[in-house]
């Protein structure tokens, strides 16, 4: 008797609404889980791409996952409530018009997504610049968004159909350019000297930074680039010092490059330029006259 009244029980427990939508999230829930771990499973096993790549192409894995779960769990959802989806989806007719417009920026972001990916504009861990409006990490490559995490921390979000350029510092090689301007009764002659001395200490202390081929040697040192101009800013002779370095390590390279310049043009006593505005101060005839 017992028995038969926890069948019944159990019966219209499962047969409930809710308590089918709830077994079915959770059901979807547990397989998203599981292809996650297996995509992480097999990205860590294998190593026959570059990591960079190997991340961006799980991200995006991972966001197709999400949403081809989140369609299906609606399409589960609605035949628990007795909707005729293929039906629905055969025979959409003007709602289907209505929504494939509606649809047009999210097939947008999704193609967008593809290609970015396909077309290696970028990778996950990049820094990259946007638009030309802000800068920062990539965070997350999905079909739709992409997730840059700026310097100072705030996650900026830009659907993937509204990029419109973008700038990688994360392409193979990154090239240090430092500029110094000097003020004008520096002898240049002696301010080349001294950018020369940093350009040597650069090419010592900092080799292990530099972009080498394959074999192992550097493809460009450390080198004055030359007078980039005669009258920066109408403040001084302006030099300019170039090196090309690794992508991974530009940040680092750029700061110590900035160092040791400043290190070297301190120690020979280089005068910077300096901002200078001049006010002229009229005196009206009555004030000359009262004097």
């Amino acid at each position: 008797m017992n028995w038969s009244k926890f069948e019944i029980y159990s019966q219209g427990f499962f047969d409930n609404t809710i308590t089918q939508i709830l077994i079915g999230a959770g059901f979807v829930f547990l397989i998203v889980i599981l292809f996650k771990r297996i995509i992480r499973s097999f990205f860590e096993k294998t190593s026959f791409i570059e990591e960079r790549k190997e991340q961006t192409i799980e991200s995006m894995l991972n966001s197709l996952i999400r949403y081809v779960a989140t369609f299906g769990l609606i399409v589960y959802v609605l035949s628990v409530f007795e909707v005729p989806v293929g039906k629905v989806l055969a025979g959409a007719g003007v709602i289907g018009i209505i929504l494939g417009f509606g649809a047009q920026s999210l097939i947008k972001d999704l193609l967008a997504g593809i290609f970015l990916l396909y077309e290696k504009q970028l990778h996950k861990g990049d820094w990259i610049k946007v638009n030309n409006s802000f800068q920062g990490i990539v965070e997350d490559v999905g079909l739709r968004f992409l997730k840059v995490r700026k310097w100072a921390g705030e996650l900026v979000t830009i659907s993937n159909g509204q990029v419109q350029t973008i700038e990688n510092f994360n392409i193979d090689k990154m090239r240090v350019i430092e500029s110094v301007t000097t003020s004008f009764y520096e002898d240049p002659k002696k301010v080349f000297q001294t950018l020369e001395e940093a350009v040597a200490r650069l090419n010592s202390e900092l080799d292990l930074f530099l972009k080498k081929d394959p074999l192992g040697k550097v493809i460009e040192q450390y080198q004055v680039f030359g007078m980039s101009s005669l009258n920066d800013q109408f403040q001084g002779y302006q030099y300019t010092v170039t090196g090309l370095c690794n992508d991974e390590i530009y940040w680092t390279a750029a700061k110590e490059t900035r160092r040791i310049i400043a290190e070297t043009l301190y120690k020979n006593n280089i005068q910077m330029a300096e901002q200078r505005v001049e006010v002229k101060q009229s005196i009206s005839r009555s004030s000359s006259n009262e004097i």
